[in-house]
């Protein structure tokens, strides 16, 4: 099914919670150029009124705290699609030691929901995440397992097993979705993989390890031991996943893909590619095998997105950084002391 975005969003009605946020924003700007009549909710608790600031005039924004329901279920009315981004979320070091407000995901990924289906709309896109599959899947650095949506279930003898308590969160927020929905109210989770670019805050490893650059720190600081593996997706190759999953017409009441590239990348080689293009490089290296490094390997295997959606990353590795770098360094706001940059890394 290999779907004319462009068309299928003209004149739609679409909803994006969390529409302030990183990956939010940039799913935002596709759906204006598209021509959706679009509404955002966020409390701009992690989002930011800059990242939509260019199509503010053209959107509905609602400034409000998804994990209560009062005043806001209106804004559902007459909405054909839901992308549920809203979530208390950061970067490693936040999911790792704020672990008791990850469990607020929980109770507004029911609120929303829930509208949603009593409101009438069409489909609901539910951001979930790789944090979903269980970690004895992900554990050494020197597996190369490309991970496939069935070996994740809430509903699967020894398949729910995730990482964290962020991961069971974004696990069971699936398991809600697929219980709510129905042929008039269909739904769909995506498992996103590693989304790094522009507008992404200090808190996640990818814009960290730029900013580390920038700065020139040395020796240069690695959390764990840079062996570990990701499959950094650009975030416009994740906005245009999302956009495919909304617009998925088959039969089917629920279904979950991953949208993530399928390439395992180092920190290590990832960090090599932001030195390069900066022309810069330390002389010494500080891996911190004591700070929180997540999974040792994680990547995407894309065979059912690419089979059903015609789906595949398209932006690689060396291009992403590149926009992702004239950006940061572009900023206003960047920190400008190794000390300043350590409050934003444990921060959402």
């Amino acid at each position: 099914m290999f779907t004319d975005l462009a068309n299928y969003y003209q004149d739609k009605s679409v909803l994006v919670t969390g529409g302030a946020s990183f990956i939010g924003s940039h799913l935002v700007d596709e759906l204006i150029k598209f021509g959706s009549r679009v509404t955002v909710i966020d409390d701009l608790s992690s989002g930011s009124l800059l990242n939509i600031n260019q199509v503010k005039e053209k959107i509905d924004f609602i400034d409000h705290d998804l994990r209560f329901m009062s005043k806001v279920e209106q804004h559902f009315k007459n909405v054909n699609i839901v992308f549920h981004l809203a979530a208390i979320h950061g970067g490693r070091g936040f999911i790792e030691t704020q672990q008791s407000q990850m469990l607020d995901n929980l109770n507004i990924d029911t609120n929303v929901m829930k509208m949603a289906k009593n409101s009438g709309v069409n489909i609901l896109v539910h951001a979930s995440s790789a944090c979903a599959y269980p970690i004895n899947l992900q554990e050494n650095e020197s597996d190369r397992n490309l991970l496939i949506e069935t070996q994740a279930s809430m509903s699967k003898p020894g398949k729910a097993f995730p990482d964290g308590v962020y991961g069971w969160t974004k696990l069971m927020g699936e398991f809600q979705l697929e219980t709510l929905a129905t042929q008039s109210f269909k739904g769909r989770s995506a498992r996103i993989f590693t989304a790094y670019g522009e507008r992404e805050n200090l808190s996640h490893a990818a814009i960290a390890l730029i900013a580390k650059s920038e700065l020139k720190i040395d020796p240069f600081p690695v959390w764990g031991s840079g062996n570990q593996t990701r499959n950094f997706t650009h975030v416009s190759d994740t906005v245009k996943g999302l956009l495919y999953l909304g617009s998925d017409e088959r039969d089917l009441e629920f279904d979950v893909f991953n949208v993530g590239m399928n390439q395992h990348f180092t920190v290590n080689e990832f960090i090599a590619e932001i030195h390069t293009q900066l022309k810069w490089h330390p002389k010494e290296w500080n891996f911190q095998i004591d700070k929180p490094a997540g999974v040792g390997s994680r990547a995407s295997d894309n065979s059912k997105i690419e089979e059903i959606f015609g789906w595949q990353p398209s932006v690689g590795l060396s291009e992403g950084i590149k926009r992702t770098i004239e950006w940061y360094l572009d900023l206003n706001d960047k920190p400008k002391t190794i000390s300043e940059l350590e409050k934003k890394l444990l921060a959402r």
